[in-house]
C-alpha cells in the first residue's frame, strides 16, 4: 500500500536523521513537539511505524524496553548498555554464514534479522 509523503512524515524523518543516538519514539516526539507543538504523539508514532515499514529508517527492537530508531539503514549490529539504556552501533564485518546456518538448522527462509548485543558501555564503565 502506497502512503503519502506528508509534511508530518518529512518532519519525523528529519528528526530521526538528525538524532544520531538511536532515540525512542518518546524522545523523537519531544524534539518534534518543541518545534511543532501541533503535531500529536500519535502522528509521530504512526509515521515512525510507516517509515520503518518502508525501510526509510531502522527500528531497533529492545526486548526489555521501548524500541529505538536508527537513521542508518545499512546492515549493522547494535549493542545496548544495560546500565544507562543507550543503544550504539557496532560496525564490524557481518557473520557471513549466519543466515545459511540458521536456515539449514531451522528450515526457515530468513528475510532479515536483528542482533542486539548487551553489555556496559565505556562511559558507564568509567563510573
Amino acid at each position: 500500500m502506497q502512503t503519502r509523503n506528508t509534511i508530518q512524515r518529512q518532519i519525523v524523518l528529519q528528526a530521526v536523521n538528525q538524532m544520531h543516538n538511536h532515540p525512542t519514539a518518546d524522545a523523537i516526539y519531544a524534539v518534534i513537539a518543541a518545534q511543532h507543538p501541533t503535531i500529536s504523539k500519535a502522528t509521530v508514532y504512526r509515521n515512525l511505524n510507516q517509515l520503518a515499514a518502508q525501510g526509510e529508517i531502522l527500528r531497533v527492537p529492545v526486548p526489555t524496553g521501548a524500541d529505538h530508531f536508527d537513521f542508518n539503514i545499512k546492515p549493522h549490529y547494535h549493542v545496548r548498555c544495560t546500565k544507562c539504556g543507550g543503544v550504539f552501533d557496532v560496525f564490524m564485518p557481518p557473520v557471513t554464514d549466519l543466515i545459511d546456518r540458521v536456515e539449514d538448522s531451522s528450515g526457515v527462509e530468513l528475510h532479515r534479522y536483528e542482533i542486539l548485543f548487551e553489555g556496559i558501555c565505556s562511559a558507564c564503565r568509567k563510573d
